[in-house]
């Protein structure tokens, strides 16, 4: 548990000191992907509170749920159609629900 918690707080140290700004084409790509990301790291906590984390399967979804994200975006881009909406909802109430299955089960313990 050190080491993820040790990666977020490198992670914030380094996004604070090297600030890096996304141009407004790419915001709804970044978004999406950082949200497709977000679910993929509660995931993991969900899957390792409940002992069931596989490396594989974490790191194969955070991929594809990233690229899957990005992909929808650029297809919705492309047709006119805001269809970031359709994953941002998606991925916001999976990364809801895994938070809500981690607190109860903390709050079980």
């Amino acid at each position: 548990m050190i080491l993820p918690v040790a990666g977020l707080v490198i992670g914030l140290i380094i996004g604070i000191m090297f600030p890096i700004s996304v141009p407004v084409e790419y915001a709804k790509f970044m978004s999406v992907a950082l949200l497709a990301s977000l679910d993929s790291v509660f995931g993991g906590l969900r899957a390792g509170i409940e002992e069931k984390f596989d490396n594989t399967v974490f790191i194969t979804g955070f991929f594809t749920n990233a690229l899957l994200a990005a992909g929808l975006v650029y297809i919705g881009d492309r047709l006119g159609i805001d269809l970031y909406y359709v994953a941002l909802l998606a991925f916001g109430l999976r990364v809801f629900q895994n938070l809500a299955i981690i607190r109860r089960y903390i709050l079980k313990k």
